[in-house]
């Protein structure tokens, strides 16, 4: 079983809502609830979760759903589990949750969604209720509606996990989705942790997608004067990487670790440059390496065709951060945004073009989970 990864998204309701969470108290939750779900991940491996972890499922009519509006229909077994909660949106019992429900439909609907965006939803009350079912695409979370189940929690207060009774028919409703093949037995959940409020209304998605994330320049980590060849834009292809060696988790750091990589390829592998178009810290911040229109080294074949992304680091163990892990996924979307990735891009790992440990195994778990990879 590949390591669980927490999704911890919060969405903001009128008229219940909340203040934006205390990071300490959302890293307390989301280390609690991970804990407990990669608990449940190991059983069901080992198969001692069955059908017999019963729990109780409201059906839309039973909770008074309206129509459902949506036709996208999900491929089954989908190898991504997605878990969100919803802050302000506690209930008890089913009379309360049938209502927060009906009245997160009826927002979702307003803000140009087809339903309510969750595949099912879970009460403190221990019931699981039917959001679009387990055949029909949610509205989750944008680039996994088409490979994963979004599974949320009913609120959970700031700083306290969901109620013994929620937890108990997460951990039924994981088993049945495996024993029935709606979710594949070795799915994962990739990690794009932030409180974010990632079901903002479509337009306002693209608005703010459509400016790029702050770029350290070459002159900020004082390189070297170079010389390369030039790339033709836009690119088809983008590639991620690691260093490998040392990682980085503030700018000092970062800073002082590019002006070494980059000597290292200067003087050692006698390159043009350092290797990469760009690089990313554990301080969450993106690094010019040679830029947008400067081919790479690293990517034999597909330097004059790729851009080059990579994690300052090993991470053959251990992920990024989310940080940084969010950092190369909005740089992604910017190059794409901007002209220069094409809007059918493909995004693939370096071993998967050269005979290499990089971008190490964890952080491929990651990105074969992010929209356009292509192995």
């Amino acid at each position: 079983m590949l390591p669980w990864l927490l999704v911890f998204s919060a969405l903001v309701l009128p008229p219940w809502s909340v203040s934006s969470w205390d990071k300490t108290k959302t890293k307390e939750v989301s280390e609690g609830l991970q804990y407990l779900l990669g608990n449940i991940s190991q059983l069901i491996e080992k198969g001692k979760l069955g059908l017999d972890d019963v729990f109780t499922m409201v059906s839309r009519e039973e909770w008074g759903a309206e129509a459902i509006g949506c036709s996208s229909q999900l491929s089954r077994p989908v190898d991504i589990l997605v878990t969100h909660h919803v802050p302000g949106l506690e209930c008890h019992n089913h009379t309360v949750c049938s209502q927060r429900l009906r009245e997160l439909q009826a927002y979702h609907i307003h803000n140009s969604w087809c339903d309510v965006a969750y595949n099912v939803l879970v009460g403190d009350d221990g019931r699981v209720y039917e959001g679009v079912g387990w055949n029909v695409q949610g509205s989750h979370t944008r680039g996994y509606n088409n490979i994963s189940l979004g599974v949320a929690f009913f609120g959970t207060k700031e700083g306290h996990s969901p109620s013994p009774a929620a937890l108990s028919a997460m951990k039924g409703l994981i088993s049945y989705a495996v024993q029935k093949g709606h979710l594949s037995s070795r799915y994962i959940q990739p990690l794009l942790l932030k409180g974010e409020n990632c079901l903002v209304p479509p337009q306002k998605e693209r608005q703010k997608k459509a400016a790029c994330p702050h770029i350290v320049p070459r002159s900020a980590w004082e390189a070297r004067e170079a010389r390369c060849s030039n790339m033709t834009l836009p690119v088809k292809y983008a590639i991620i990487l690691h260093t490998g060696g040392r990682t980085c988790s503030k700018p000092d750091e970062c800073r002082m670790l590019l002006r070494d990589l980059q000597s290292y390829f200067m003087d050692k592998l006698n390159a043009c440059d350092i290797g990469y178009n760009f690089l990313v810290g554990q301080d969450g911040g993106i690094y010019e390496g040679v830029g947008w229109s400067v081919q790479g080294s690293r990517t034999t074949g597909y330097n004059d065709i790729a851009l080059s992304i990579s994690f300052m680091g090993i991470f053959s163990g251990s992920p990024p951060n989310a940080a940084a892990l969010e950092a190369a996924q909005n740089l992604i979307q910017c190059a794409m945004v901007k002209g220069y990735l094409t809007r059918n891009y493909l995004l693939m790992g370096h071993s998967d073009v050269t005979n290499t440990l990089s971008p190490g195994q964890a952080l491929y778990n990651i990105i074969k989970t992010w929209p356009h990879f292509k192995h």
